[in-house]
């Protein structure tokens, strides 16, 4: 189950939007003309070409500073993109079969913000938007949030509203909803009384009349009257680009998700920054074509998809409510994509497909890639059966907002498959010994710490597990070990949590999992560490092979001896169909250690 939470700001509500906006809520029509009403394209037109290298052989740098911060709400910079290319395709949500120019996406956020407010929302109100990618979701958003259960994420933000469909495929949302709010069936629309849940006021569905809730296309025409519209108008002067606009939920890879509040400043300059290192602003229109099969609630939809196509006027193409390969290669081929993003799983999906030779990708030139480490053979292969060149790796994390380094276009094949890039401007990044507190020296592991205007403003409603990862020098102790290079290069080891301890030494999950990638017969792989009562720790690789391969666990080990350390060939070889996912598409390994340690019976 994913939620967004969105912060509603009464001028645009999804602009500057304070409550939360469930996890699509930020792009429903009217909630992401709020959000969008405070985003403007930044005007900079000066490239981030170099980068910065580290200093004295330690591993600190400091992103350079030539591309300004941009002091601006998201509904400021969707007014500046509209008015500076008022035609163009904004969005195009290929499932619903609505494509929308900036104009007419900046018109419709208006409007859905000012109902917002016309049926009692108000600043610092908290929104959820429920349900799968949708044109309401990108209404409804601009930020993003990650996935839980409805009921921990209402309570934990205190939820005033929530938007959400009917249902989707299988998934009731409306039953759903019922069995933690039972008074709903039974409430007048907007003046909900819960129990469980006593901030939850407002409900709003998206697409059907459903007893105690309000229709979207209501709120959305009654926030059409020049009332209503003349009140958006006057709020709008007191949103501060400082102001939280999303409470977006970490993935909960390692375990329960916090709620990381960002501001407009935190987004808007992040999307630039990407936009810039992508050098959107020298491509054109037709070159502006991005293809997002990626959840709007995870920050790679929201923010580098979502934000930074608003920023930099690229046209924003939903290929398929949840994540279909399939559907992917289709919307590039129909609509000429020019860019992808995607998570490493979504990519090994969309070149595996079946019929992947039929489909014409001629018009694609780059992408992103993100969101978990990428083994440098599924690079080689994006770049050299997908035509995307111009392919760049980004690094980050929700609390980060989230992209802190990221390859340049340019960058060779191989520094794009042994690093996630170069730092991004207005940030630092430090490594430090895990024990010590101290910086390492070049090309030596330790803990990744951030620091800038991209760092979090905090965990919604705990402060204390803010305190135990921004210090008071501001520094985000981001768990991920790391190395970084004398050209200031860095790579991601692993998270501290998954480092497997084997009779004293550590090994990294990444290293072996990049080394499995080269089994000409190993699609994917995944690397946990099991309990050992003599060892400690034993590693165990889950192994997925490619379509109608086969192979046994001593002709994997085989293949590892003389080519990697032995203590660091795994005690165990498992094949598996699949891994525990999050909503957006990350392995929790923690649940992947307790399915292998009850399969070997540990």
């Amino acid at each position: 189950m994913a939620v967004y939470v969105g912060m509603l700001r009464l001028g645009r509500l999804c602009a500057a939007s304070r409550g939360v906006l469930g996890a699509r809520a930020a792009l429903f029509r009217t909630w992401q003309e709020a959000k969008l009403q405070s985003v403007r394209p930044l005007s900079s037109r000066e490239a981030d070409r170099t980068s910065p290298l580290p200093i004295g052989g330690l591993s600190y740098i400091q992103g350079c500073t030539r591309i300004r911060l941009v002091s601006k709400t998201v509904g400021q910079c969707l007014d500046a993109t509209a008015q500076r290319v008022p035609d163009r395709e904004a969005l195009v949500v290929l499932h619903e079969n609505m494509r929308l120019t900036f104009a007419q996406l900046k018109e419709e956020v208006d409007k859905a913000a000012s109902g917002l407010l016309s049926i009692g929302l108000c600043k610092g109100d908290r929104l959820g938007m429920w349900g799968p990618n949708s044109y309401a979701w990108v209404l409804m958003q601009l930020a993003t949030a990650q996935a839980m259960e409805l009921e921990y994420v209402l309570k934990k933000v205190g939820c005033k509203a929530l938007v959400f469909p009917k249902q989707f495929k299988t998934q009731q949302y409306y039953d759903i909803l019922k069995q933690i709010c039972p008074e709903l069936e039974n409430a007048q629309p907007g003046a909900l009384k819960s129990q469980r849940l006593p901030d939850l006021t407002t409900v709003i569905s998206v697409d059907a009349p459903l007893p105690g809730t309000l229709l979207l296309d209501e709120v959305v025409a009654a926030g059409s009257t020049q009332q209503h519209l003349d009140r958006l108008r006057y709020t709008q002067q007191f949103l501060s680009c400082h102001d939280p606009i999303n409470i977006l939920f970490t993935s909960g890879t390692t375990g329960s998700p916090k709620g990381a509040t960002l501001s407009h400043y935190n987004i808007v300059n992040n999307s630039n920054m990407i936009g810039e290192r992508l050098r959107l602003h020298l491509k054109t229109a037709e070159e502006l074509r991005v293809i997002l099969p990626s959840p709007l609630y995870h920050c790679l939809g929201s923010v580098g998809g979502t934000m930074t196509c608003i920023l930099h006027g690229a046209t924003l193409i939903l290929s398929s409510p949840i994540f279909n390969g399939k559907k992917a290669l289709e919307a590039i081929s129909r609509e000429r994509g020019s860019m992808l993003y995607g998570t490493p799983t979504m990519y090994v999906d969309i070149l595996n497909q079946p019929d992947f030779s039929s489909y014409d990708i001629s018009s694609m030139c780059g992408g992103v890639i993100a969101g978990s480490p990428a083994p440098p053979e599924l690079i080689r292969a994006i770049i050299n059966k997908m035509n995307m060149k111009e392919l760049v790796v980004a690094y980050g994390t929700t609390e980060n907002s989230p992209v802190t380094f990221m390859n340049f276009p340019d960058d060779t094949v191989e520094q794009k498959s042994e690093s996630v890039g170069r730092i991004l401007p207005h940030t630092e990044a430090q490594i430090l010994n895990m024990e010590a507190g101290t910086l390492v020296a070049l090309n030596t592991p330790g803990e990744l710490c951030i620091r800038g205007y991209c760092v979090m403003l905090g965990y919604w409603g705990e402060p204390q597990k803010t305190k135990e990862v921004v210090g008071q020098e501001k520094w985000y102790r981001t768990g991920d070990i790391a190395m970084m290079d004398e050209q200031g290069f860095c790579k991601i080891v692993g998270r501290f949590k998954d480092m497997i301890i084997r009779g004293g030494e550590n090994i990294y999950p990444a290293e072996l999992e990049d080394f499995f990638h080269t089994h000409p017969q190993v699609q994917e792989v995944q690397v946990v560490g099991v309990k050992d009562s003599r060892m400690g720790e034993e590693i165990c690789a889950c192994i997925r092979l490619k379509n109608g391969e086969k192979t046994t666990a001593e002709e994997i080990k085989a293949f590892c001896k003389g080519k990697i350390a032995h203590f660091k060939i795994p005690r165990y070889i498992v094949f598996v169909t699949d891994y525990p996912l999050t909503i957006s598409g990350k392995v929790q390994k923690f649940k992947l250690r307790e399915q292998m340690e009850q399969h070997l019976n540990l």
